[in-house]
Order: C-alpha cells, then structure tokens, then sequence
C-alpha cells in the first residue's frame, strides 16, 4: 500500500521519479475511486508535486459539466473562492462529495490553473442514451464496444440492461470520453474516474497526443502483486479500500 508501479518498466518508483516523469508531459490523467479520500489527497499531492516542477497546466474535471465553462470563467475572473467556483460550475455537491473535491478547486485557485469543465452535461448524456446517433461518433471499435458493455453490466451488479438501452449507455460513455478529451487544447491534467483514465477504452483513445494515465488503486484482499491489477495505465498508485457498503448488497 501506498507503493508507485510503473506498467511499462513493471518495476516501482518512487514518488519524486513520479513527479519527474509525470512534469515531463503535456497530457495526465489522475484517475481515482470517487469516493475514496485518500485518493483525493493524493491527488492534490501530484497537483503541488507538479507545480514545484514548474508546471502550470489546466486543471480540468469530470466533475464539471462543460456547459458551464463560461459561468466558471466569469466567476474565476470576479476572484471566486472554490465555494464560488463551486456554485458558477452547478457542482453537485452531494452526488460528487464536494468536500472531496473542495481541495483541488483550491489548488488552482492557489497556483493561478485554469479551470476546465471537462464532462458532458447530464441532458445531452440523457439525449444520447435515448438516440446513440446523437454522439456523432464513428462505430466504435468492437473491443471497445465490447469492453464498455461489461463495465456497464458490473457497475449494474452484474446486470445487463436490454439492448437497446445498452448500446445508448455504452455510446453515452464513449461521448464522455470523447468530451472530456476535448478538454485537452493546451498543458491539461485531468481528474477523473479510473475507467475514464484507461488506455484501451477511455479518454486516451481520443486524444491527439502522449498522455500520462495515473491511477490511484485500491488494493484488494489475495492480490499481492502489482501485475494482478489491471494493467492499462501507465502509472497505479496502491492505496487503502474505502470504507463502503456493497452497492450489490452481496
């Protein structure tokens, strides 16, 4: 617990090589276990270790709809403090657990980041599920499609929706994805679920450019290798299981 594996050299590092390599690149993504609070700390560990390295990129968020990115630009330029920022953004303070999240709005109010507003808003998400060809994507790769339909059937206990609604959800999904990509016009580091930070099916496949993908890990109970979690980031950063109730009830 709290160790640093990088996939690619499947070997440890340390926090500082981290911080090093991570300054290095244009495009992170920090993904997290939502309601984790130790994840969302270390998060804004990385944000400071990266602004000590120089950095100074947007820091953009799932957590913001970017329909609201003119509200929150207005708001930052009247010198808003994060309960502003908070408010300008329409943050929903308890589906996300804003004091989670308090912390980080904090971060670039302190170290001059932009702000981004990376996520589809929920109306056009709601829009997509019930028509997919409202994404404006191409077909989807049928690894990818493949892939996001299971992920979809575990999040709902191992319950596969009907057909019709899974092909709107898994396109709503990928437009999440290709949405919070979009986020990506300059030097961006990206807080979001682990899904979202994935190399194989999430935000990476739609960005332009090398990213960097982070993601903080909760360590399971018979798992004692590095190479028994999943594999397709680029950095996991081991952490302690929140305490949760079994959504499943299992």
């Amino acid at each position: 617990m709290g160790k640093i594996w990088d996939v690619n050299a499947a070997a440890f590092v340390s926090q500082d090589a981290l911080f090093d390599r991570l300054a290095q690149s244009r495009y992170i993504i920090l993904g997290e276990t939502h309601d984790n609070p130790e994840q969302h700390r270390l998060q804004r560990t990385v944000l400071e270790g990266l602004a000590a390295r120089g950095q100074r990129s947007a820091l953009a968020m799932e957590q913001l709809d970017s329909q609201y990115q003119a509200e929150i630009d207005a708001a930052r330029t009247r010198g808003a403090d994060a309960e502003g920022l908070a408010d300008a953004g329409h943050f929903d303070r308890k589906g996300w657990n804003w004091p989670l999240y308090k912390p980080l709005v904090q971060f670039a109010i302190e170290f001059g980041w932009p702000l981004a507003a990376a996520n589809l808003s929920r109306s056009d998400a709601r829009a997509i599920v019930a028509d997919p060809a409202r994404s404006g994507l191409p077909p989807a790769d049928p690894y990818v499609d493949t892939a996001l339909s299971r992920d979809i059937s575990e999040s709902h206990c191992g319950k596969m929706p009907d057909a019709k609604l899974l092909r709107g959800m898994v396109e709503a999904q990928r437009a999440r994805d290709a949405r919070m990509a979009s986020a990506f016009k300059r030097d961006t580091v990206l807080i979001a679920g682990a899904g979202h930070a994935r190399r194989d099916r999430g935000v990476p496949i739609y960005i332009d450019g090398k990213v960097a993908s982070l993601a903080f890990m909760e360590t399971e109970n018979g798992k004692n290798a590095p190479g028994e979690y999943e594999q397709s980031y680029d950095y996991l950063w081991f952490t302690s299981r929140a305490a949760r109730e079994d959504p499943c009830g299992t």
